[in-house]
């Protein structure tokens, strides 16, 4: 995956084959890096993305993109990427192309502390932490907001 020209459908971000995982500091982060190299991912398949770098991709995208964009979760999860920046929270993009390597990587997410991690599928994007107990995801509109709470969105 190429960050100067990342993977989109209708207009958005949508790494298909790909899990976006953000992280709270940056030391986090980097012990998911390195975990994920051990377990033999090549440093070709990970892509970092700072809290400022995934701010600016959002902010390009988001009125850019085809309105069939808007039928799938993809407009809330880039704003949700870009709500968790605001925090300072950098992202770690890496190609797990199966079921196999989307799980490693989920594993390696959970056990580094990732403050979320979501796997691209084609037609579903899978949530890969366990949600808080009590939450309950909206249904995807403008009007109802992200799903994920945040300091400078919208919340529950």
């Amino acid at each position: 995956m190429d960050k100067s020209d990342p993977p989109t459908t209708f207009g958005i971000f949508k790494p298909v084959g790909h899990t976006v995982m953000a992280f709270s500091d940056q030391g986090a982060l980097q012990a998911a890096y390195a975990a994920l190299l051990s377990e033999g991912f090549p440093a070709s398949d990970m892509v970092c993305y700072s809290s400022q770098e995934m701010i600016d991709q959002v902010d390009s995208q988001e009125g850019t993109g085809n309105p069939l964009a808007w039928i799938g979760q993809e407009i809330n999860l880039i704003r949700a990427h870009r709500e968790l920046a605001y925090t300072g929270c950098g992202f770690l993009v890496v190609k797990a192309a199966n079921g196999e390597l989307s799980e490693q990587v989920a594993d390696v997410a959970r056990n580094t502390g990732a403050v979320s991690a979501q796997h691209y599928g084609h037609f579903i994007i899978e949530e890969l932490l366990p949600q808080p107990t009590g939450h309950v995801q909206r249904p995807e509109s403008m009007e109802t907001g992200l799903d994920t709470p945040t300091p400078h969105g919208p919340t529950a």
